[in-house]
């Protein structure tokens, strides 16, 4: 993550989906920021005129992980719904599901890995920052999403071992204020855990009611702007984050 990525524009700071999300990114994405280079210039330099040309930025990736089992959940509909809000604003994606973690019991005295298994791994390894999102079951992580979770350990070796200096948005589903409570406060240390970096808000779901439509668009306005700010928070603190390294 040694190079930059273009500028991302928050959302409004009373957690209302900002305008325009889906506005086409300039040629310069960068433009509004205050060039790190102009800030060094040397009196001797004028001040107007030609600058150094930057090289054309890379889009981070942001991987998002969890989900559940049962088609078009709650949960998996937030997650994917938090994903395009970021593909919109700039970012690469990928989504892995349920499906795609569907994995045996992680094993660390086993050296074989599954298929998928291994994708989980490689995409974990290249990402930027990740989003995961896991329904409550009995107060904790879903048994799929923690085992997934697991897996990185398998990661201790990588350059940046593990979720190390990414961010991590998390998003909980829950039949209850209490359950997705206990849930989310897991799922941080887990994530505390592996050296990654929660966002700090975690969006918990009521899932009693219905909050997504049949073609998954969000029916609550406050679950909406949740969203919009957690995009927000993920595409902001990995921008910021890449400017230090």
């Amino acid at each position: 993550m040694g190079d930059t990525f273009g500028m991302f524009q928050p959302g409004a700071s009373n957690g209302e989906p900002r305008s325009g999300r889906s506005q086409t990114v300039g040629t310069d994405p960068v433009s509004g920021l205050p060039s790190r280079v102009s800030a060094h210039r040397s009196p001797d330099m004028p001040p107007d005129g030609p600058g150094p040309v930057r090289a054309r930025r890379r889009r981070p990736l942001i991987v998002g992980i969890g989900g559940s089992s049962r088609a078009n959940s709650t949960t998996h509909q937030a997650l994917a719904t938090v994903l395009a809000m970021m593909g919109q604003a700039g970012a690469e994606t990928m989504l892995l599901g349920a499906a795609d973690l569907d994995l045996p019991m992680y094993a660390p005295e086993r050296q074989e890995r599954p298929a998928a298994a291994l994708r989980l791994l490689a995409a974990v390894e290249r990402a930027d920052g990740l989003v995961i999102a896991t329904p409550g079951y009995h107060g904790g992580i879903s048994g799929q999403v923690k085992n997934a979770l697991d897996y990185l350990e398998d990661l201790r070796g990588a350059p940046r071992p593990y979720l190390d200096g990414r961010a991590v948005a998390l998003i909980v589903g829950a039949r209850g204020t209490q359950a997705a409570g206990t849930t989310l406060t897991a799922l941080r240390s887990t994530v505390h855990a592996l050296r990654g970096w929660p966002t700090p808000l975690g969006v918990t779901l009521n899932t009693a009611v219905p909050l997504f439509d049949p073609h998954g668009r969000v029916l609550d306005r406050t679950v909406a702007a949740r969203l919009d700010t957690l995009a927000d928070q993920i595409m902001g603190f990995t921008y910021a984050w890449s400017q230090v390294l």
